[in-house]
């Protein structure tokens, strides 16, 4: 089920929203540190995530699917948003340097068709943030978060689907290991509860981060030994009933 974006804008205008804006955009803050001179798009509803790239990256853009609705963005300038088909964006080949995709894994009918359309548009070498609700993680468990709806994923889900798609994983982050409950004193722990979880490692995290580059050629699957793969031959037998021919002397 697809969200609406009134949800979305609205979740994030909430505590709980603003927590997950804090939580989240610090690990994207981190992982894409420097980006003067790139070009970066957002896909799903992205825009909580991209103001801080604003004023180094060459453009940024913000791309929302369809069935989800678009909101303008930023609201001062030109709108750098867009409502668009997000298996046939209209942007030519490697022409971004950098993607964040959050709120669009979990909620498409095609999740290799949305990735497949992302290595199309990135440059080579370039990279992606993928965030997605964690199957085991509370807030995938709650529909009263953005998080609760769509497919969840697994860690292994997740690596399995990016390098079908020609992704190759280079770090793995979680985040939102506080509770999803609307209570201000809890929420204002969120940066305890991702130290503690992030440290010792701990299940229950409600969303997973996924840093990949673009890989330009498909890895070539390891091949068992050619004479292995052969079928093998007896040696034939001799033949029997036939008279041996004789030599003719004149």
């Amino acid at each position: 089920m697809s969200l609406d974006v009134v949800d979305l804008r609205s979740f994030y205008d909430s505590p709980a929203g603003e927590v997950a804006r804090r939580l989240i955009g610090r690990i994207v803050r981190h992982r894409f540190s420097n980006c003067t001179g790139y070009s970066i798009l957002g896909v799903g509803y992205a825009t909580p995530y991209l103001g801080v790239f604003r004023e180094e990256a060459v453009r940024v853009l913000a791309f929302m699917p369809a069935q989800q609705g678009v909101i303008n963005w930023p609201s001062s300038g030109y709108s750098a948003s867009a409502l668009v088909e997000t298996t046939t964006m209209p942007l030519p080949d490697s022409s971004i340097d950098r993607a964040i995709l959050i709120h669009g894994l979990e909620i498409t009918e095609h999740p290799r068709d949305l990735l497949a359309e992302l290595w199309r548009i990135l440059t080579p070498g370039g990279r992606i943030l993928v965030i997605a609700p964690s199957r085991s993680g509370l807030w995938a468990r709650l529909d009263s978060t953005p998080f609760g709806h769509g497919q969840p994923f697994s860690r292994s889900q997740l690596r399995d689907l990016m390098r079908e798609t020609l992704f190759s994983p280079t770090h793995w982050s979680e985040a939102l290991y506080v509770p999803p409950f609307k209570h201000r004193t809890l929420l204002r722990s969120g940066i305890m509860f991702e130290r503690i979880g992030g440290f010792f490692g701990l299940p229950g995290a409600g969303v997973l981060i996924v840093e990949a580059t673009k890989q330009l050629y498909r890895p070539i699957p390891s091949l068992r030994r050619v004479q292995d793969s052969r079928p093998q031959f007896a040696p034939a037998p001799e033949p029997v009933g036939i008279a041996p021919v004789s030599t003719f002397e004149p």
